[in-house]
């Protein structure tokens, strides 16, 4: 098995066995909190992502990207990574009043102060992440993530059925984060990476600049729905609004955040050796939009059963939401590519300028639909994701040299894909109406047709991400024979690896 290949493999064990925590707990809170205590909570994390943007300041970026990297350099980034988080958490901390009289809610206050504290920790957990996921180390990093999200979830959940309200998602969140510190340093035991250092500081500082203004800004439009319909309607618009960009995260828990953390190691990885970066864009964007578009397409045609099973009837409100937010999440199949790809190129720098292009009117979008309803503000997510998606292939493409009719070739069986997908798709509601079957047997009834469908997509137009789906199989089944016929006594022919996905 291929590093890359083994990587996704630890990646996908975390993130799987974090989506059931996730899945589980967002249930369980949805049931004991109400809309409004989970538009507090939301408030509160978009706050608190909003701020660690710059607290951040690239570090991670820096570490994993480093062509030569020494301990001096790690203990430059850490050093300065901590010292931006530590002034951030007393800002944030000192100014909780104020933003709690900003939006007219007293109960802030105690979450911000809470939320503070996590500034002092993230320093630690994403310098030694990223050393480990430079290093493609992706078991270890699988096993801290899933035991810290483990008690983020356990303690959400206790803490919020105790009466904790939305305080109890906030303490939780702070709890994982320091048992994820604490698990990697107990891995990681080199401590001399925490000295104090400023050693080739101009080069961190010069990487993080670009690097953080691009996510300040990403994660502000990401954050400004949540931060804009506290103020300009309630904290139960909030909590709708939050509640479905829940609900279509989830393919980003189940497909994006497995292959998130392998991308940038495993473009720096094949460049170094080598590869071609524009083969590289083009065939990750040909697999990536054959999973994403469709899985979307589904969670949009099944958004009320998915909502009402999950979530419960008081969230029937967000189906409309949901299916506005997924159908505009289409465009965006090349997202987690443009980072990574411009980094390699040297040119972190256009991140910045793309973002600088498309988020201001996509944010003057969400502002105008905020005086509306919240469903206004999903609604303008059908014109805000094209464009983002948009100017970023536009860069992408300049740096790269590519060419409109190559996009097109990159995505046409995928574009087929889909459509098989949705054939099989809208068979399965049809059949379910006929019969009418319950919610649950709808749900699985037409998942299971949605998958043949694919399936047969990519069977049919002879999809690259067929033969990687093959050759998984193969390895399951060589795996499960060799277990069985005590490891191996009798000899099995293995099939090569495909070529290695970006």
């Amino acid at each position: 098995m291929s590093r890359i290949h083994r990587s996704i493999l630890f990646s996908a064990g975390e993130r799987y066995g974090s989506f059931i925590f996730f899945f589980f707990s967002i249930a369980i809170l949805s049931r004991l909190l109400t809309p409004e205590q989970t538009g507090i909570y939301t408030a509160i994390a978009a706050l608190t992502a909003l701020a660690n943007t710059p607290a951040e300041f690239g570090g991670a970026g820096y570490i994993i990207q480093k062509q030569v990297l020494s301990e001096p350099d790690i203990r430059t980034a850490f050093t300065i990574n901590f010292a931006i988080s530590a002034a951030v958490a007393a800002a944030l901390f000192l100014s909780r009043d104020a933003i709690a009289t900003f939006y007219g809610l007293e109960g802030l206050k105690d979450g911000i102060g809470v939320s503070a504290l996590s500034f002092l920790l993230l320093p630690f957990s994403s310098t030694i992440s990223a050393l480990l996921r430079r290093e493609m180390a992706f078991d270890t990093v699988a096993q801290c993530n899933l035991v810290a999200n483990f008690v983020t979830a356990a303690t959400s959940v206790a803490l919020a059925a105790s009466g904790a309200g939305f305080m109890g998602p906030v303490i939780g969140t702070v709890a994982g984060n320091a048992a994820l510190v604490a698990l990697f340093i107990a891995f990681q035991r080199n401590l001399r990476i925490f000295l104090p250092s400023f050693v080739g500081y101009r080069d961190v500082i010069a990487f993080g600049a670009y690097s953080s203004g691009v996510a300040i800004i990403n994660v502000f439009y990401q954050m400004s729905p949540q931060l804009i319909l506290g103020r300009v309607l309630n904290f139960t618009a909030v909590g709708l609004y939050g509640r479905a960009i829940s609900v279509t995260q989830i393919f980003d828990k189940l497909i994006m955040q497995v292959l998130g953390p392998v991308i940038m190691p495993a473009i720096f990885d094949q460049t170094r050796a080598g590869g071609d970066l524009k083969q590289i864009y083009l065939v990750g964007i040909e697999l990536l939009s054959a999973v994403q578009w469709p899985f979307l397409i589904f969670l949009a045609f099944m958004a009320e059963p998915i909502v009402l099973i999950w979530l419960g009837p008081q969230w029937i409100q967000i189906v409309t939401l949901v299916q506005f937010i997924c159908v505009a999440s289409l465009s965006l199949f090349a997202a987690s590519l443009t980072y990574p790809v411009l980094v390699a190129v040297g040119r972190v720098r256009d991140s910045l300028v793309s973002s600088f292009i498309s988020l201001p009117p996509s944010l003057l979008m969400i502002l105008i639909a905020s005086f509306f309803s919240v469903q206004a503000v999903a609604f303008s997510t059908l014109f805000a994701l094209p464009l983002q998606a948009g100017v970023a292939i536009y860069f992408i493409s300049q740096r790269l040299d590519i060419r409109p009719a190559e996009l097109l070739r990159a995505t046409a069986k995928s574009a087929i894909v889909a459509g098989c997908c949705t054939a099989a798709i809208l068979l399965g509601i049809f059949i379910s109406n006929v019969s009418g079957s319950g919610r649950i047997a709808e749900l699985i009834g037409v998942g299971l047709l949605g998958v043949m469908g694919w399936l047969a997509g990519l069977f049919l137009t002879g999809h690259p991400l067929w033969e990687h789906i093959c050759w998984a199989s193969n390895k399951g089944w060589l795996a499960a024979s060799q277990f069985f016929l005590r490891d191996g006594a009798i000899p099995l022919k293995e099939k090569s690896p495909p070529a290695e996905p970006s």
